[in-house]
């Protein structure tokens, strides 16, 4: 199974004073004893290494890079994806969803990936679900 991984889910797996820490790490244990391929975007890896480093330091920068980067199945951006990620953007003529998140919908909808480790409502609003160990099991 894939799950696409957004900068919400990386940032509360890493950042245990996070609200949502408790969950982001149960999750992504469930995810590793499951065999989950978590994919994401180099849009998501740049907005998690930013908000990291600005927010905490650069000390989880380098937990991320080291420890969770390798893996990551990961689509990096060329001309084709920004073009269908700004396109979906101005069409959704909402100032809340970013350029990012634009970009994250169109692979997962490209890619066929329904469930997204994630804690930004942007996802179900969308269309997609939020996975969780709770509903993922339910699955089997």
């Amino acid at each position: 199974m894939n799950i696409f991984a957004d900068t919400s889910g990386f940032f509360a797996l890493l950042v245990k004073n996070d609200y949502m820490h408790v969950r982001a790490r149960e999750n992504f244990s469930y995810f590793a004893e499951n065999n989950v391929q978590l994919v994401t975007s180099s849009f998501v890896l740049v907005e998690t290494m930013a908000l990291l480093q600005s927010r905490i330091g650069l000390e989880p920068v380098n937990d991320f890079n080291a420890k969770i980067l390798p893996l990551l199945e990961i689509v990096w951006v060329d001309d084709n994806w920004y073009a269908k990620a700004i396109q979906r953007l101005l069409a959704q003529n909402n100032r809340e969803i970013s350029l990012v998140d634009s970009l994250s919908f169109e692979i997962m909808e490209t890619i066929q990936i329904e469930y997204a480790f994630a804690f930004d409502k942007h996802f179900v609003e969308n269309g997609f679900a939020i996975a969780a160990f709770r509903n993922l099991d339910k699955e089997k």
